[in-house]
C-alpha cells in the first residue's frame, strides 16, 4: 500500500481523537503498529500532524481568540486569560524538554504501555464523571490562575502515550470545579501552545527525517487532520455536554482491552 494511504489513515485517526479524551497519540501508535509501519519517521509523523488538528481550534474559535489578542494592551480579562494559558502551559514545557528523548524512545515504543494507559484512563473517566464536585467556573476565559496551574499539572500526565492530553486536562478541570464544557474548551486553547511547542521540538530533533520524500506525507496528514478535527470538535462538545465522560471512558477501555488481547495472542 502506498505511504500516502497510511498517512491519510493516521491523519483521520488524529483528527478523530485529538480532542476527545481517548489519546490521539496512543491511537496512532497502535494503528501504526497494526499496519506494520516502522519506528522513526512515522513516530515523528504522529507528533507533527497534531498541529493540523490544533489549527482547527484556531479556525473555529478565531473570533473569540482574536478578541483576547487585540485586548491584551487594554483589557484586564484578556491579560488574565493569557496568564492562565501560560501558567497551564509551563509544566509541560519544563518536563517535556527534560523527558522528551525518554518518552519518544521508550514509552512510544511500548504498545503495552499505551493499552494499559487507555484502560486505566477509561476507568478514571468513569470515576470522575460520578464524583466531580459541583462546578464553580463555567467560562474558560475567566479561569483563576490556580485552577489553570492545576490543569497544567494534569496535562503533564499525557506525556505517557495512551493517557490523553484532553482527557487529563478535562479531568483536572472538573476535579477543581470547572464545568466540563468550559474545561474542554480551555483544553482546546491550551493545546495551541502545547502542540505548537511539541511540533517545533520534534521538527528540530527529527530534522534529518524531514526530506523531499517525507514532507509531502506530513503535508497530507496535516490537511486531513485539520478537516476531520473541525467536524469532531463540535460533536465532542455535544456528547460531553449531554452524556458526560462515560462514552469516552468505555471507548478507551474497549480499545485498550482489544489491543492487549491482540498483543498477547500475537
Amino acid at each position: 500500500m502506498p505511504d500516502w494511504i497510511y498517512a491519510v489513515i493516521l491523519a483521520v485517526i488524529e483528527g478523530l481523537t485529538e480532542f476527545i479524551p481517548v489519546s490521539s497519540t496512543g491511537m496512532m501508535l497502535l494503528a501504526k503498529r497494526a499496519m506494520g509501519l516502522p519506528d522513526g519517521f512515522w513516530d515523528t509523523f504522529a507528533v507533527m500532524i497534531q498541529l493540523g488538528a490544533i489549527l482547527a481550534v484556531v479556525a473555529l474559535y478565531f473570533t473569540k481568540l482574536w478578541k483576547q489578542v487585540v485586548g491584551l494592551p487594554t483589557d484586564p480579562q484578556a491579560r488574565q486569560f493569557a496568564l492562565t494559558v501560560i501558567v497551564a502551559f509551563l509544566p509541560s514545557v519544563v518536563l517535556g524538554l527534560i523527558f522528551h528523548d525518554f518518552i519518544k524512545a521508550v514509552l512510544f515504543a511500548s504498545a503495552e504501555v499505551q493499552c494499559i494507559s487507555l484502560i486505566l484512563g477509561g476507568i478514571v473517566l468513569l470515576f470522575v464523571d460520578r464524583i466531580a464536585p459541583k462546578p464553580v467556573v463555567d467560562d474558560p476565559f475567566k479561569l483563576p490562575w490556580k485552577k489553570a496551574l492545576a490543569i497544567g499539572l494534569f496535562q503533564v500526565l499525557a506525556m505517557v502515550p495512551g493517557v490523553s492530553r484532553s482527557g487529563a486536562t478535562i479531568v483536572g478541570g472538573m476535579l477543581f470545579g470547572v464545568e466540563k464544557r468550559a474545561a474542554a474548551e480551555f483544553t482546546f486553547f491550551l493545546a495551541i501552545p502545547t502542540m505548537l511547542g511539541a511540533f517545533i521540538l520534534d521538527a528540530w530533533e527529527s530534522r534529518a527525517q524531514l526530506t523531499a520524500d517525507t514532507m509531502p506525507l506530513i503535508g497530507i496528514g496535516f490537511v486531513v487532520a485539520f478537516v476531520v478535527a473541525i467536524v469532531v470538535i463540535r460533536a465532542m462538545l455535544t456528547i460531553l455536554t449531554s452524556r458526560g465522560l462515560a462514552p469516552f471512558g468505555w471507548f478507551r477501555i474497549v480499545i485498550g482491552s482489544v489491543g492487549l488481547a491482540l498483543l498477547t495472542w500475537a
